[in-house]
C-alpha cells in the first residue's frame, strides 16, 4: 500500500512538473531570444510576462477548434494525440535521482526502474514520427503532406548517427539502465575531474546533440515547418488545442533528449565538484542571486522591477537558506542536491537548443539530408568503432 501511494504521489508530481515546465520553456525561449535580438519580449501579462504561459493556455482553449472539410478524421484527431502521448511516455523512465528512503518505503526517483530504460527511449522516439506523418497526410493539404513526409525522412535519417552516438557510451558503461550508466560516472579522476562519459566521449556527444536538433525538428533542422516554403508545415490545417499539442510535444521531446544527454553523458545527477564543495554550490549561488536582486531592486530600470526584484530577491534567499541547512534532514539534502545538479545540467542543454534557434540560419532540405549521411553518420561511426577498440583493448 505505500509502494501504491509513493507511486501515485510520484506521478502527480512528475506530471505537475512536467507539464508546468513544459509551459514556462516557452516563455524561457521567448524571453532568451528577445536578449539575442534586443528587445522587451513578453512582459505586459504579469511580471515580466510570468502569467503569459497561463494566456496562451487560455486563448487556445476557447478559439474554435475548427476541422477543414475532406480532411480524415479518425487520423486528422488522432495524429495530436499521437505525437503528446508518444512525447510524454518517455518521462516515466528517466531517473533525476538516487534511491531514497521516505516514510520506511524505499523509492527511486523516477517513475519506473526499466533495465532496458535506453531502448525504451528509443523504441518510443522511433514510433513518435507516426504523429506528424499522419498530421501530414492526414490534413489532405499538399503543404502539410511535404512537411509530414520530410520530417518522417528527417527523423529517420537522423535516428541512425544518434543511435551510434548512444552506443558508444553504452560501450564504456556495458548497461543499458540509466541508473547504472550514472551510478558508473560517479567518482573524479586525480580528485577533481568527474568521470563523466563527455570527456572520453566528446564527439559522441556533439553528435548527439547535432542529431537532436533534427529529431525535435528544431532550428536549423526546422524543415518540416518551413513557413517560407510550406506555409507551417505538418500543422498547416491544425488549431486550437490541436495546435497546441504539436508545440507541446515538440517541448517535451526537447526535455526528453536534454535528460538523455544529462545522464549518459553528464553524470545524471552526479555533482561537478566532490563533497563537501558541491553542497555550497547551490547555497552560494541562491544567495548571490537573491543579493544581486535586492541591489539591483533600490535602484531598478523599471518600474515594475522594484518590486519584482525584491520579491524574487527574497525568493532565492530562502532558497540558498533551504539549502543551507538540509544538512539536517540527511534525505532531504540528497533530493535537493540531486534535483539541482541533474536540473542544472538539464537547464544548459536547453539554453542550447534556445541559442543555436536565435543564432543559425536554416539549413535547405538538401543540405539537412546531405549533412546526415555525408558527415554525421560516418563521424558517429568511427566514433564507436573507436571506442569499442579502446574498450576491447583496455579489457584484455
Amino acid at each position: 500500500m505505500n509502494f501504491l501511494l509513493i507511486s501515485l504521489i510520484k506521478t502527480a508530481v512528475v506530471l505537475a512538473v512536467l507539464l508546468t515546465g513544459l509551459a514556462y520553456l516557452q516563455w524561457i525561449e521567448r524571453k532568451v531570444l528577445a536578449h539575442i535580438q534586443i528587445r522587451v519580449g513578453p512582459y505586459r501579462v504579469g511580471p515580466h510576462g510570468l502569467l503569459q504561459p497561463l494566456a496562451d493556455v487560455i486563448k487556445l482553449i476557447t478559439k474554435e477548434g475548427f476541422v477543414p472539410s475532406h480532411v480524415n478524421k479518425l487520423f486528422y484527431f488522432m495524429a495530436p494525440w499521437l505525437a503528446v502521448t508518444l512525447a510524454l511516455i518517455s518521462i516515466a523512465v528517466l531517473p533525476f535521482g538516487p534511491q531514497i528512503e521516505v516514510f520506511g518505503q524505499k523509492t527511486f526517483m523516477e517513475l519506473t526502474d526499466l533495465r532496458i530504460g535506453i531502448l525504451f527511449v528509443l523504441a518510443v522516439s522511433s514510433v513518435g514520427v507516426y504523429g506528424v506523418a499522419l498530421a501530414g497526410w492526414a490534413s489532405n493539404n499538399k503543404y502539410a503532406l511535404l512537411g509530414g513526409l520530410r520530417s518522417s525522412a528527417q527523423m529517420i535519417s537522423y535516428e541512425l548517427p544518434m543511435a551510434l552516438a548512444i552506443a558508444a557510451p553504452l560501450l564504456l558503461v556495458n548497461t543499458l539502465s540509466f541508473r547504472e550508466v550514472v551510478n558508473a560516472q560517479e567518482g573524479y579522476w586525480l580528485g577533481f575531474i568527474p568521470r563523466w562519459n563527455v570527456i572520453p566521449e566528446c564527439v559522441g556527444f556533439v553528435v548527439f546533440l547535432v542529431a537532436s536538433f533534427a529529431e525535435t525538428n528544431r532550428v536549423p533542422f526546422d524543415l518540416p515547418e518551413a513557413e517560407n516554403e510550406l506555409v507551417a508545415g505538418f500543422h498547416v490545417e491544425y488549431g486550437s488545442m490541436k495546435f497546441a499539442s504539436f508545440f507541446m510535444a515538440e517541448y517535451a521531446n526537447m526535455i526528453t533528449v536534454a535528460a538523455v544527454a544529462t545522464l549518459l553523458f553528464l553524470g545524471g545527477w552526479t555533482p561537478l565538484f566532490p563533497a563537501p564543495y558541491s553542497n555550497v554550490i547551490p547555497v552560494l549561488l541562491f544567495a548571490a542571486t537573491g543579493l544581486l536582486l535586492l541591489i539591483a531592486g533600490t535602484a531598478p530600470a523599471r518600474r515594475m522591477d522594484k518590486y519584482t526584484f525584491p520579491v524574487v530577491g527574497v525568493i532565492s534567499l530562502g532558497i540558498a537558506l533551504i539549502f543551507g541547512v538540509s544538512f539536517l534532514v540527511p534525505v532531504v539534502q540528497t533530493i535537493l542536491m540531486s534535483l539541482f545538479w541533474f536540473l542544472a545540467k538539464l537547464l544548459v542543454i536547453l539554453f542550447i537548443f534556445i541559442w543555436i534557434r536565435g543564432t543559425l540560419p536554416r539549413f535547405r532540405y538538401d543540405q539537412l539530408m546531405r549533412f546526415a549521411w555525408t558527415i554525421l553518420f560516418p563521424i558517429a561511426m568511427a566514433n564507436l568503432l573507436l571506442t569499442a577498440l579502446a574498450v576491447a583493448w583496455t579489457t584484455k
